[in-house]
C-alpha cells in the first residue's frame, strides 16, 4: 500500500506540494497526471526519499522512504523516465549486475528478459535497440527484485504499441498479484484501461479524480461499428476471428466474411485491448479465444491457427511469439 497524508513539501516561500490524502491500495493501479510544472517530480523525490516532506507523511509498504532507505530500496521497484541502462552492457548484462546488486541468482536476469519480451535480445548491443525495447529493459529492471510496490514514471514513453501492449499486462498481472502500482504521467494516454483510479495534479495539488473502471462497467454493452452502405452493422469482440491491415485501414474477420472498417489497425488495437485481443504481427491483430494452436516451423518462424472451418493461419512474428508464451504461461 502507498499511504500520503497530509503532505506538504515547500521549498523557499512556495508550497510547492499540498496532498490531504492519497490512498494506493495493494492490488491496485492509480496514475497521477499532470503536465510539467505540476509537482510531480517534487512528489517523486518525496516518494523516493530523496528529499523529506515540511510536514504530512508518506508511506509505502508502511515505511518512510526518506528515514528507511535501505529497506524501501528492496520492497519499492522505481521505473524513472530516463532508462539509465549502461551502454557498455547488453540486455542481459544490465539485469545480471542488478541481480548482483540485490544478491540474486543470475538466472534471474534470463527469467525476467523473458517476461519483458527480450528473451531473443539478451546479447544485443544496447545503442542499437529501438527506443521501445530499451524501455521494455528498464522496466525489467524495476521489477528483477520482486517488489511489493512499483512507482513508474512515463512507463509508456518512446514505446510502440506492441511494448506499450506488453509492460501494460506486466503490469495487470502485478496489481492482480497485491502489488500497488503508482504511475506518474503527463497524460491519460493509455492508462484509461489500466487504472482503478486516475488524479489530476495540478501545482502539486489534486484537483480531480475519475475511476475508468468503474465508469465502464456503467456503460452499454462494448461494440465495433462497421458501415456499410447506407447501415452500421455493431459487432461484438467476441465474434471477431482476427484483424488484418490493408489499404490504410483494419479489416475484421468473422465467421461471415473479411469487412473493411474506418479505422487503422492501431486505432482497432487499442478498441479491443480489454478484450482478449493479441498483435500477433504488425498487420494482424488475433482474439486469443479463437487460437487454438501455435505452430513453430522452424526457430524464427512461428503460426497461429485459428479455430474456423478452413483452419486460417495468422503469422506471428518472433518477438511477439515470445510475448505470448509468456502471456500465457505455456
Amino acid at each position: 500500500m502507498i499511504e500520503i497524508k497530509d503532505l506538504q513539501k515547500v521549498i523557499g516561500e512556495s508550497t510547492t506540494i499540498d496532498i490531504p490524502s492519497l490512498v494506493v491500495p495493494s492490488g491496485e493501479i492509480v496514475a497521477l497526471v499532470g503536465l510539467a510544472g505540476s509537482g510531480s517530480e517534487v512528489l517523486l523525490a518525496l516518494l523516493t526519499g530523496q528529499t523529506p516532506p515540511t510536514m504530512g507523511r508518506v508511506r509505502i509498504g508502511g515505511l518512510d522512504p526518506f528515514q528507511e532507505k535501505d529497506r524501501f530500496g528492496h520492497l519499492v521497484g522505481v521505473l524513472f523516465a530516463e532508462d539509465g541502462l549502461y551502454k557498455g552492457l547488453s540486455p542481459l548484462a544490465n539485469l545480471e549486475f542488478s541481480c548482483r546488486l540485490y544478491n540474486l541468482p543470475k538466472a534471474r536476469a534470463s527469467q525476467m528478459l523473458a517476461q519483458v519480451g527480450l528473451a531473443d535480445q539478451a546479447q544485443a548491443k544496447l545503442e542499437k535497440l529501438p527506443s521501445g525495447l530499451s524501455r521494455r529493459l528498464a522496466f525489467g529492471r524495476a521489477l528483477i527484485h520482486d517488489p511489493e510496490t512499483l512507482l513508474l514514471v512515463e512507463p509508456f514513453d518512446r514505446c510502440d504499441e506492441t511494448t506499450i501492449s506488453l509492460l501494460s499486462e506486466v503490469m495487470r498481472r502485478r496489481a492482480e498479484a497485491g502489488n500497488a502500482l503508482l504511475v506518474l504521467a503527463s497524460d491519460s494516454t493509455h492508462l484509461e484501461s489500466l487504472c482503478d483510479a486516475i488524479y489530476d495534479l495540478n501545482q502539486g495539488r489534486i484537483v480531480a479524480r475519475s475511476q475508468p473502471k468503474e465508469e465502464d462497467q456503467g456503460r452499454i454493452p462494448f461494440k465495433i461499428p462497421i458501415r456499410l452502405d447506407d447501415k452500421v452493422i455493431l459487432f461484438n469482440p467476441s465474434d471477431i476471428l482476427y484483424a488484418d491491415a490493408g489499404e490504410g485501414r483494419a479489416y475484421i474477420v468473422t465467421a461471415e466474411g473479411r469487412l473493411p472498417t474506418q479505422f487503422t489497425l492501431s486505432e482497432l488495437e487499442g478498441r479491443l485491448a480489454r478484450s482478449g485481443f493479441f498483435r500477433a504481427h504488425r498487420s494482424y491483430l488475433v482474439n486469443l479465444q479463437h487460437v487454438k494452436e501455435v505452430i513453430p516451423y522452424t526457430r524464427n518462424s512461428f503460426t497461429l491457427r485459428i479455430d474456423d472451418p478452413t483452419n486460417t493461419e495468422i503469422p506471428l512474428s518472433k518477438s511477439s511469439a515470445s510475448e505470448l508464451k509468456e502471456l500465457l504461461g505455456y
